[in-house]
C-alpha cells in the first residue's frame, strides 16, 4: 500500500527566496519531495526585458507557466510568441523552449513541473551563477539530476 500524500500549504513568507542581481528572483514553493513526486512549483519574477532561461528541454516532465503579471516571450520548438498576464503555456516533455520577460515589460510567473523533480538545488545554483559565484558549466554536469537539458 502506498503512503497517502498530505496536503501541502506554503505561505508566501515561508517560501525560500533566491534573489537575482537585476531585481528579479525565485520563490521556491514546492519540490517533488514535498508532493510525493507529483509536481514542483516556483514563482519567478523577471525584471524588465530580462532573460528567464536559455533554450532547454525536460525529458521527463511537462512544464507549465502561468503568467501572473506583465508580458512574457516564449520560444517553443523554434516559434516565438508573447503571452500576457492571465495566459498559460504548457510545454510537453522533449520540447525545446526558452523564455524571458518581453522587451519593455517585467513579469511574474507561476512555474509548475509535473511530474516533479527535486530542483530547488538547481534554482540555488542559478542564483549563484547570476551573481557570478559559479559558472554555468558547473551546472551542465547536473542536467540529468534536474531534468534540465541545455541546447
Amino acid at each position: 500500500m502506498s503512503e497517502i500524500q498530505k496536503a501541502l500549504v506554503v505561505h508566501a513568507e515561508e517560501a525560500e527566496r533566491i534573489d537575482l542581481p537585476d531585481g528579479g528572483g525565485f520563490r521556491l514553493l514546492a519540490d517533488a519531495r514535498h508532493t510525493g513526486g507529483a509536481l514542483g512549483a516556483n514563482r519567478l519574477s523577471l525584471a524588465e526585458g530580462a532573460a528567464g532561461a536559455r533554450s532547454h528541454f525536460h525529458a521527463l516532465s511537462t512544464e507549465l507557466f502561468h503568467v501572473l503579471d506583465g508580458v512574457m516571450r516564449f520560444t517553443l520548438d523554434g516559434v516565438t510568441t508573447t503571452v500576457a498576464a492571465g495566459g498559460l503555456v504548457s510545454v510537453p516533455p522533449g520540447t525545446p523552449h526558452s523564455f524571458g520577460a518581453a522587451p519593455g515589460s517585467a513579469a511574474e510567473l507561476l512555474v509548475v513541473l509535473a511530474p516533479g523533480v527535486d530542483r530547488f538545488g538547481y534554482f540555488r545554483s542559478l542564483g549563484r551563477i547570476r551573481h557570478g559565484q559559479e559558472s554555468f558549466d558547473d551546472l551542465l554536469a547536473e542536467q540529468g539530476r534536474y531534468d534540465v537539458h541545455s541546447l
